[in-house]
């Protein structure tokens, strides 16, 4: 084989609850993620070289050893032995700092690539342990669909495929860091935690009621202080006719769910008009069959 081409598709936060600290800095959560379509694209190509070569179409992107594509590539190339240098193209259309885990789904794929590409014939585990590595996120990337994370989001219970939601994404002009968000967050003053198993009962039942009524994150307490435009446009996407809208992950990215697609599209006419709106998209549910 000479080269791979994967989609690496995006995810949302239905249900995000933050339940601990742990003494290594990392919080214990207990979430509900769901893959959506909007996807980047990503090639992987074998060369005569021993080098890994990268390619993406921001060039404001590390196209080196800073970049989780290139350590993932990097780290397998070392770990199996593989002598073959690796061509990598990488075509983003998922905002970058958005909370929905563009660079961690990148390089769910490259791993999933790279064991197509050089015939390693991996286990999902082992290869959900290698993305353990590098991000929280990896794993349930590399898995993909309706999910309950629960540890620092690497303990993983599949749920039946969510039925079919008609999505509006936004991303503001500011990104956020995760590191900020997390840094201010103080578990013993949250005011509200999502019902997170509410939330596993409606997605079992196929009730799209129970589905917006359980919507809920506690990092948006942070975020909306720290990046007020975030909140702006969670309140827009609300008044535009959304059922329900959700600060996906740490932020910025808000999205919405809409009773049809026609719905969607003519909220997304009036955000992109929106001065604190940099992009906007248009997308559903995926499911892992």
């Amino acid at each position: 084989m000479r080269e791979v081409k994967k989609k690496a598709r995006a995810k949302i936060n239905l249900a995000l609850d933050v339940i601990g600290k742990r003494e290594n800095g990392y919080h214990d959560v207990r979430m509900v993620m769901q893959t959506i379509e909007l996807h980047d694209k990503i090639r992987l190509k074998k060369i005569k070289s021993d080098k890994i070569l990268m390619k993406t179409n921001l060039p404001y992107l590390p196209r080196d050893n800073r970049n989780l594509v290139y350590q993932v590539v990097e780290y397998m190339k070392a770990a199996y032995g593989i002598m073959s240098g690796v061509y990598i193209d990488l075509y983003k259309i998922i905002p970058v700092g958005a909370g929905l885990a563009g660079g961690s789904t990148d390089a769910a794929q490259s791993i999933l690539a790279m064991n197509e590409l050089f015939e390693l014939d991996l286990s999902s585990e082992t290869m959900e342990e290698i993305g353990a590595k590098f991000g929280a996120d990896i794993p349930y990337c590399i898995r993909g669909g309706t999910m309950l994370a629960e540890g620092i989001g690497e303990v993983l219970t599949p749920i039946k495929p969510i039925m079919k939601l008609h999505l509006l994404i936004v991303k503001p002009k500011q990104s956020v860091s995760t590191a900020y968000v997390y840094g201010n967050l103080n578990i013993g003053t949250i005011s509200s935690h999502p019902d997170i198993d509410g939330m596993v009962r409606g997605i079992k039942a196929d009730q799209l009621e129970q589905i917006v009524q359980n919507l809920g994150n506690v990092l948006e307490e942070v975020t909306f202080k720290g990046y007020p435009e975030v909140r702006i446009i969670k309140e827009v996407i609300l008044g535009a006719g959304a059922l329900g809208a959700l600060m996906s992950g740490s932020g910025s990215a808000v999205f919405g769910i809409f009773a049809d697609q026609g719905m969607a599209h003519q909220a997304a006419k009036k955000l992109k008009r929106h001065e604190a709106v940099k992009q906007v998209f248009i997308t559903t549910t995926f499911n892992v069959l």
